[in-house]
């Protein structure tokens, strides 16, 4: 590509969870109560205030959004996605369950749905066979909770200083070996078949946005897919990447963990985003 790189060219591709909002419990601020960052709060789950995001990075996402294309790219289901409202922001895209829903206006795009389903109709093991080992390896208080997203994937909440030392692993092989894939993001454990990836709607996002470049954030090992194929890429120093010791050429890592990783990640995608000859 010659010239200067167009912002409104780019596709601005982030998590959500723990990349750009946080729970209470992910915070992270070790500070001084009063240095402590002003809080907005995107998400209300039964009445209470569920996750945030620092004013400094509500602003900055603000300013992304005008200026690119930002996509919210997430694993929660699309119940799930519509209770997060950012200040003063409505994405035309966003990418949930995984990639298994694309929506557009907010409203979903059904014809996706059904391709993603065809392709995991190829992968040999079907939901209904994964839940029903899960329920047999899964038996005891440590599991607080069993779902299933969307009638595409299933996980569970657990109690993660009762986990049986065991489980991930035993259960990751089993997965694999089906073609499907597990991954641990805090108290939740997830397995997916290999067919339903962020990194495939992604690229439909792009086609039908005219974006010709894409950076992207996120914690997760669901997210590493995205990161690998987008032009430049940002983690943050926690989450499941980050305690797996996950590195990649193009992917950078924000000086900052918790909430305050939000700032940097923003602070980042803005630097993207700036006019500049090759």
């Amino acid at each position: 590509m010659t010239g200067t790189t167009s912002p409104r060219r780019t596709l601005v591709v982030s998590d959500l969870d723990r990349t750009l909002i946080y729970s209470p419990s992910a915070l992270q601020l070790a500070g001084p109560d009063e240095d402590a960052p002003t809080l907005v709060c995107v998400e209300v789950v039964d009445g209470r205030p569920h996750s945030f995001l620092t004013l400094a990075a509500a602003e900055s996402l603000g300013r992304i959004h005008r200026a690119a294309v930002f996509v919210p790219t997430t694993t929660r289901t699309v119940a799930q996605y519509r209770r997060v409202h950012f200040p003063g922001i409505r994405p035309r895209w966003a990418v949930t369950s995984n990639g298994g829903h694309l929506l557009e206006d907010g409203r979903v795009d059904p014809a996706w749905n059904r391709h993603v389903r065809q392709a995991i109709a190829g992968d040999g093991t079907d939901l209904a066979e994964v839940i029903a080992e899960l329920k047999l390896r899964a038996d005891g208080d440590w599991v607080l909770k069993r779902r299933v997203g969307d009638e595409l994937f299933c996980y569970l909440v657990v109690d993660v200083e009762a986990l049986p030392p065991g489980f991930v692993p035993e259960w990751r092989q089993w997965c694999t070996e089906r073609n499907w894939s597990v991954s641990m993001q805090g108290r939740k454990i997830y397995a997916i078949p290999r067919s339903l990836s962020k990194e495939s709607a992604v690229r439909e996002v792009a086609r039908r946005a005219g974006t010709d470049r894409t950076v992207a954030a996120g914690d997760g090992a669901l997210d590493a897919g995205v990161l690998v194929a987008a032009d430049r890429s940002i983690r943050p120093p926690h989450g499941e990447l980050d305690a797996t010791g996950w590195a990649h050429p193009g992917v950078e890592v924000s000086g900052r963990a918790g909430v305050l990783a939000a700032d940097d990640i923003t602070a980042w995608f803005e630097d993207q985003l700036r006019p500049s000859s090759p």
